[in-house]
């Protein structure tokens, strides 16, 4: 077999990659239905459907990004109820994980201001929105979540 590096080179080190950025998107529950939002930026995901989120600041925890972002993002306030099984690479310097998120008692319905829509959708109608690569790995278990919650498929 073929060396994988030119003739003459010699490797002294390995210099590991930087941590991941953890971000976190929420999957915001109510009546049986999940909030999606449909991005307008950067143009490569531009109409593209997402669980609305960010990144964690250092020192915050996840819980408390996803109330902060979805405060910034959509005015409403979140209380985080769990988070859905396993996290997804956005790339190679971000990682992302999924919180089940139910709107907080008073809060206002949710008004984007980074994204051009909302739609609450029924577990049937996950399959029927473009979600970005990175959500799509949490649908599975969504759907699970918002059945169990609606008594489908009992």
């Amino acid at each position: 077999m073929a060396a994988p590096y030119p003739s003459g080179v010699v490797l002294t080190r390995c210099v590991p990659l930087p941590d991941p950025v953890p971000v976190v998107g929420a999957a915001i529950v109510r009546d049986g239905r999940v909030l999606a939002a449909r991005r307008t930026t950067p143009p490569e995901a531009a109409g593209r459907w997402e669980f609305p989120g960010g990144k964690v600041e250092p020192g915050e925890t996840p819980a408390a990004a996803l109330v902060r972002e979805l405060r910034e993002e959509l005015g409403v306030d979140v209380a985080v109820t769990g988070w859905l099984p396993g996290s997804a690479a956005i790339g190679t310097t971000h990682v992302l994980t999924v919180a089940v998120a139910a709107l907080v008692d008073g809060s206002p319905d949710p008004d984007p201001v980074e994204h051009d829509a909302v739609r609450w959708l029924e577990a049937s109608e996950l399959a029927e929105l473009d979600w970005l690569e990175p959500d799509r790995p949490f649908l599975a278990a969504l759907a699970g979540h918002l059945a169990s919650l609606t008594g489908a498929g009992q």
